[in-house]
């Protein structure tokens, strides 16, 4: 066994470069050649195994906390080796834990003698020879270059030493430059997430859509396996009101307890950042299980706490980098103003649309109705005058008809002075509410029909999704189908796939169907609600001669 010789050493042994040098300035130029990190840390396992002649080679990336290895990149290994090892090495022990603790450079003939090692795992390659070299980045440890392996099985000697010393050198500046354009990279990425999400969120729309905007950037931005929102419950604790994810997650209506010692520290509006979602004794809910490293982070702006935001990595993912926390916590309070803005740009809009809705009601209650009336005496006077038993029978059906329609017209009026604070309708008249509002653009009113406990059977959350899925399949009929014909079906005696039992809505039309490479944004809309709640979407033909037009089919469990 030799441990390499300090910095400065006068030992002769080592040699330095000598007859390699063109091959080791040739490898330096290799090593700063690019600027991604990745391929940096790639580039430089393979040129310091071809310089100093090694089977194996790998870069040991020191985690921010200094306690282990955050990254592990190696070359000479084949994927299918790799995979029978399995888990990389995570520098918590042994002589790469040693390596960590103290960063030298270390020279050994044989690695299995070395007291500090802990042996190689099963399946892994025999290594005898060791080199382990330091990499400084701007005088700050980043990790550690290991050789392994030196072919022909000589040991390493003095001249691999020095020139893998210098070729370090050289990767602590390549690295550095690395990480300065992935930093500006990612700073960017950020800010462009941040404007996307105060675009969208300012462009209008329904306040869960603009959660559901929040999740879907969160995630992409952060590299997590999901993006969630959650928001104060009125029982206390947080609730799941958004999720943006590739699998069925069931998380959309959880709510953590506020029991949680987290829960205490986000509605404190305090950034709380976990290691291993799947073993922290402080996360109380059994959907913590399924993920690794985790930021949650407040969705506060001006003091205004709304809720927080949440981007768990898969288990066995890198943590999150001290960069990512800071411009996850500037994001979210982005985010948090840009919901405020938007919030208070919606109740403009609500205030003017109550505005507008007052004066209606007053139209039509003191000119259309008084109106009515009068014309409805004037024909009573002409029925009483008239001599024609047919002219008077049809002079008194349109009496009737005079007075159904000022009954209709002081319910609208009711319906139209209904304030926002009022206890919310039920589910059918909301339904009613959103086809007797469909039909003013479409000129026709649906039909509709009602099947099941639909006020009593279906839940607030199931009832809120399932009238935006009709506002959404109406919308698409009256833009894009053309159509004449539209039936609404809402059922709540079905059982769904899984064997629960549901609601589905069906809305068919007899329009023009979808054009082959239309857009599916409002289709892929009322898929994300329905799977968000363990329901699906579907399309049918609809019902237009021989089956034309479209059938929008949306279920969800009760």
């Amino acid at each position: 066994m030799s441990v390499a010789p300090p910095s400065g050493s006068s030992d002769s042994s080592a040699a330095g470069p000598g007859p390699r040098m063109p091959q080791l300035l040739a490898a330096m130029r290799s090593v700063g050649s690019g600027l991604e990190l990745r391929s940096t840390l790639d580039r430089i396992c393979e040129t310091a195994a071809d310089l100093a002649g090694a089977r194996y080679a790998a870069i040991g990336v020191v985690a921010e906390e200094g306690d282990g290895l955050a990254e592990f990149v190696f070359h000479g290994v084949d994927a299918a080796t790799a995979r029978r090892i399995g888990r990389l090495p995570d520098g918590r022990r042994g002589l790469l834990g040693a390596l960590i603790r103290e960063p030298e450079p270390v020279m050994l003939e044989d690695l299995g003698e070395d007291p500090r090692s802990c042996g190689l795992p099963e399946h892994h390659p025999p290594m005898r020879g060791f080199l382990g070299v330091p990499i400084r980045v701007q005088g700050e440890i980043f990790g550690n270059l290991y050789l392994a392996g030196k072919r022909g099985d000589d040991p390493f000697d003095s001249d691999d030493l020095a020139l893998v010393r210098v070729l370090a050198t050289e990767a602590g500046i390549a690295i550095g430059n690395a990480r300065l354009y992935e930093a500006a990279r990612q700073r960017e990425r950020w800010i462009d997430g941040s404007v996307a999400v105060t675009t969208a969120l300012l462009s209008g729309g329904d306040a869960d859509d603009a959660l559901q905007v929040v999740a879907e950037q969160a995630r992409r931005l952060s590299g997590a396996a999901a993006g969630i929102v959650l928001l104060p419950a009125d029982e206390g604790g947080l609730e799941v009101v958004a999720v943006a994810s590739d699998l069925p997650t069931g998380l959309l209506g959880a709510v953590v307890p506020p029991e949680s010692q987290i829960v205490a520290e986000l509605l404190d509006g305090q950034a709380v950042f976990v290691m291993d979602a799947a073993t922290d004794s402080r996360m109380l809910t059994a959907y913590a299980s399924r993920y690794g490293p985790t930021m949650m982070v407040p969705l506060q702006s001006d003091g205004r706490f709304l809720g927080t935001l949440v981007t768990p990595r898969a288990p066995g993912a890198p943590a999150f980098t001290r960069a990512e926390r800071t411009l996850a916590v500037r994001f979210a309070a982005q985010a948090a103003l840009a919901l405020i803005m938007a919030e208070t740009q919606r109740d403009r809009e609500r205030l003017a649309v109550f505005e507008d809705r007052d004066r209606i009601a007053r139209d039509l209650h003191d000119v259309v109705i008084q109106r009515l009336f009068a014309t409805g005496l004037m024909l009573e006077g002409a029925q009483h005058r008239s001599v024609v038993p047919e002219v008077r029978e049809g002079v008194g059906k349109a009496v009737d008809e005079l007075d159904v329609t000022i009954q209709e017209i002081r319910t609208a009026i009711f319906a139209l002075q209904q304030g926002p604070a009022q206890p919310p309708s039920g589910l059918r008249t909301r339904v009613l509410r959103e086809i007797n509002t469909a039909a003013v653009p479409l000129g026709f009113k649906p039909a509709h029909r009602f099947t099941g406990p639909v006020d009593t059977a279906v839940g607030d959350l199931t009832g809120k999704n399932l009238i935006a899925a009709l506002r959404e399949a109406l919308s698409n009929a009256f833009r894009h189908a053309g159509a004449t014909r539209i039936e609404v079906v809402v059922d709540a005696t079905v059982t769904l796939a899984d064997g629960l039992p549901g609601v589905r809505l069906t809305v068919a039309d007899d329009g023009v169907g979808i054009a082959e490479g239309g857009r599916r944004s409002g289709l892929r809309n009322l898929a994300r609600r329905a799977e968000s709640l363990g329901g699906a979407s579907r399309l049918e033909p609809g019902v237009g001669e021989n089956g034309g037009g479209t059938t929008v089919v949306w279920e969800a469990p009760y």
